[in-house]
């Protein structure tokens, strides 16, 4: 693959979470409303025509159950799936770190991740580029659980870097 293949990022926040006493963060499983939001999300990647070759997932617990229920609504597999402890927490210069690691053969990356980061990122990499509407709608919505942005960028992703992206949509559960 060419390192001027159109590529993508799918930004992806985990869905609703519980707040089960004595769990620790990281061990927060999904919300029954959580379960349903993934399913969701998923369905609106596939009706979308989006089905990413890679996957970087935060090892949290509620972002795999996430990615995992997704997953099923794709229409095939992605061919990797990478749980990397760094998005877990991570800033949007470290999510940055870890895309431009990403190996050249993929083009259409998801990241599974929380927020502030997940917002934050996609907020660096798009700043005003992009369809309007989504700008809009993602200035006023923030990344609630379970929102989903599409960023698009060319080059390689050791690229990946603030304003090389556009958003070219954005999803939320209301919609």
């Amino acid at each position: 693959m060419s390192t001027d293949t159109p590529r993508r990022i799918i930004v992806l926040r985990h869905a609703r979470a519980d707040w089960p006493n004595q769990v620790a963060d990281h061990e927060r499983p999904l919300a029954d409303r959580g379960e349903t939001q993934a399913a969701e999300a998923g369905e609106w990647l596939a009706d979308s025509g989006i089905n990413p070759d890679y996957v970087l997932c935060s090892t949290a617990l509620r972002t795999r159950q996430t990615w995992k229920l997704v997953a099923h609504q794709l229409p095939k597999r992605p061919r990797k799936t990478v749980y990397e402890d760094r998005v877990y927490e991570a800033s949007p210069g470290e999510i940055i770190a870890v895309l431009q690691e990403t190996p050249e053969d993929h083009a259409d990356v998801i990241l599974v991740g929380h927020n502030p980061g997940v917002l934050g990122l996609t907020q660096v990499l798009a700043g005003d580029q992009g369809d309007r509407e989504a700008l809009e709608r993602l200035r006023l919505n923030g990344f609630p659980p379970s929102a989903v942005a599409v960023l698009a960028l060319s080059g390689s992703w050791k690229q990946v870097e603030p304003g090389a992206a556009r958003l070219d949509a954005y999803h939320t559960p209301q919609e």
